[in-house]
């Protein structure tokens, strides 16, 4: 793994965040974490549909991980990012070995943020193309 620009303290953070998580499950591995792209990875096996073809679901799920983890980085710790458009297009079925999604961000500001994803298999093909956009919104404190 790779800390990109990230350094430690990103990765770290990435990694310990999956904890008992969807990502977790997913088998998700973060290959490189930075300012300026995200990059993870989830295995196709144990992440399939009854085809046996990588399931839509695990993409997105690698999708917008990537993006929320990338904003959430750049934000910091004081804000909250979270998801509020997917948009996935499958392009190529995956059957086997890893699928990679590289994230970079198009605009983070103070209350939204636009990411774009590409997703390939371990040729380099291209498997998906996606973009998320995000609310980024300070906590709110607990009603009562």
């Amino acid at each position: 793994m790779s800390e990109g620009g990230g350094g430690d303290s990103g990765l770290r953070v990435a990694i310990d965040a999956m904890a008992g998580t969807l990502m977790e499950r997913l088998g998700m591995e973060y290959v490189e974490v930075g300012p300026d792209r995200i990059v993870a990875r989830i295995p196709v096996a144990g992440n399939t549909q009854p085809y046996g073809l990588l399931h839509g679901g695990a993409t997105a799920a690698l999708c917008e991980t990537v993006a929320s983890v990338g904003t959430a980085l750049l934000v910091g710790p004081e804000l909250l990012t979270m998801g509020i458009e997917l948009n996935v297009n499958h392009i190529r079925s995956a059957r086997d070995g890893h699928v990679t999604a590289t994230g970079v961000p198009l605009h983070v500001g103070r209350s939204t943020a636009v990411w774009d994803m590409r997703v390939v298999d371990d040729e380099g093909r291209l498997v998906a193309v996606s973009r998320l956009t995000l609310a980024i919104r300070k906590p709110q404190p607990p009603p009562g």
